[in-house]
């Protein structure tokens, strides 16, 4: 298989641009998709972004996490930078952990229309209590559905071996 070429590249608008923008408010136009050249086959993709920031929507106080995100993709994959510069636009965004993480995998799955997609947050303490969120969703109709609900019933059962902290 030869690599990818102008045509393949064609639409991304912030890969290799030096003049990058960095939205200091959430914003889900900035991510960007790329063909998948493998979509015949399941395979993973893995994002960990472990310098996540958001704002805590009544007191304003910065919450730091480290997000993880694991999809399945069918036709689209999500364009790195893009997402660096997504997940960068919750810096000052004030929302509970939970609808941060959620969101993101909502953005994805509208972006994407992956297989499956999971996302789980991984927030650091504060005041002594971590909250640590995970959603996912598998294609309505497919096998990915069944395995959705299968991997929500099994997450984290074993947190005390989950150390990130």
């Amino acid at each position: 298989m030869a690599g990818r070429d102008e045509a393949t590249l064609g639409d991304l608008t912030l890969l290799g641009n030096q003049e990058t923008v960095y939205d200091y408010s959430y914003n889900p136009d900035v991510l960007e998709a790329i063909d998948n050249l493998h979509h015949s086959r399941d395979y993973f993709v893995k994002f960990n972004c472990p310098e996540f920031t958001s704002l805590c929507p009544q007191t304003g106080q910065p919450d730091f996490a480290t997000i993880y995100i694991s999809f399945i993709p069918d036709r689209k994959l999500v364009e790195s930078k893009s997402l660096k510069l997504y997940l960068f636009s919750f810096r000052n965004h004030g929302d509970f952990h939970e609808d941060c993480v959620n969101s993101i995998m909502l953005d994805l799955v509208k972006l994407l229309e992956p297989r499956y997609i999971e996302v789980w947050g991984k927030f650091t303490p504060r005041g002594g209590l971590s909250i640590d969120p995970y959603c996912n969703y598998g294609k309505p109709g497919t096998k990915f559905e069944q395995m959705a609900e299968q991997r929500l019933f099994q997450h984290d059962l074993y947190p005390e071996k989950v150390d990130n902290r």
